[in-house]
């Protein structure tokens, strides 16, 4: 099996493309199950216990009350209403986990730092991985003694594993089945191994990419796939705090709202924002 990278100059610079059958790798994720490595995302973990009202303040999704568990996604805006940034979020065990981009994963940490202010809040990057896994057949008894559960959480949901977690994402039709694993990164390895003797087969993030075009279309954000109460918040940060000051070089201070933080949603793009 030989590994493909994707393209240095790409989005997905760091990741395995394919594994020499890339047709081959997006069938089985639509008829069998396939294992897509996307460890080069940046993870994020935020800590204290204003984590949620504070993070609640700079996005646009309703967080502030995310039970334990829950799995969700989340924009930041700049000063204009435009997608900064587009994350999975999920709460679990008292810590709020963040996975975006692989190139926004620095940025928007050092953002959510210099918005703390005040607030009991800690933000921190987290030396984890994201394995995705796509296909119908990952709810069979082998897949699921190899993720150490009994049975798929619920929809948006996670579920502790050991040191990580897996959570199962939006399903796109009712046969199919995506989960992420969420896990150190020095474990990470021996997950791929596991999963892989289980019967889920390797495939590269071409084959991601082509599974979240043909089914999850209605869940990019681009789309306006966010849930309605995120589209009835959708705002800038300066609509309570500020606009970032990260491109003018100013650091962040408490200040007036943007002069268009009404926007009432997302609008144009600065980058695609990709779903997960």
């Amino acid at each position: 099996m030989n590994a493909v990278p994707a393209p240095e100059s790409g989005p997905d610079a760091g990741a395995v493309w394919h594994y020499g059958d890339p047709l081959g790798e997006q069938r089985a994720a639509e008829t069998d199950a396939v294992l897509v490595d996307r460890s080069h995302r940046g993870v994020l973990t935020l800590t204290g216990k204003d984590r949620q009202t504070w993070l609640h303040s700079l996005t646009t999704q309703h967080v502030s009350e995310l039970p334990d568990g829950a799995s969700t996604q989340n924009l930041s805006l700049d000063g204009q209403g435009r997608v900064e940034d587009h994350w999975i979020q999920t709460e679990l065990g008292g810590v709020t986990y963040l996975d975006t981009e692989p190139w926004r994963g620095e940025p928007l940490l050092g953002y959510l730092s210099k918005m703390v202010f005040w607030s009991e809040v800690t933000a921190d990057s987290a030396d984890m991985a994201v394995l995705s896994l796509l296909g119908p057949r990952l709810g069979e008894p082998a897949v699921l003694d190899a993720l150490g559960v009994d049975a798929l959480p619920a929809v948006r949901v996670a579920t502790p594993t050991g040191t990580g977690f897996v959570r199962r994402m939006p399903d796109s039709t009712n046969n199919q089945i995506e989960l992420d694993v969420v896990v150190p990164r020095a474990d990470a390895a021996d997950w791929q191994s596991r999963l892989t003797r289980a019967g889920v087969r390797a495939a590269g993030v071409w084959a991601f990419e082509a599974h979240r075009r043909r089914h999850r279309r209605a869940h990019d954000p681009a789309r306006g796939g966010l849930d309605r109460r995120a589209r009835r918040r959708g705002r800038s940060p300066g609509q309570r705090l500020l606009p970032r000051a990260g491109d003018s070089g100013a650091g962040a201070q408490p200040g007036p709202p943007a002069p268009d933080a009404g926007a009432a949603a997302p609008g144009r793009l600065r980058r695609p924002a990709r779903d997960g």
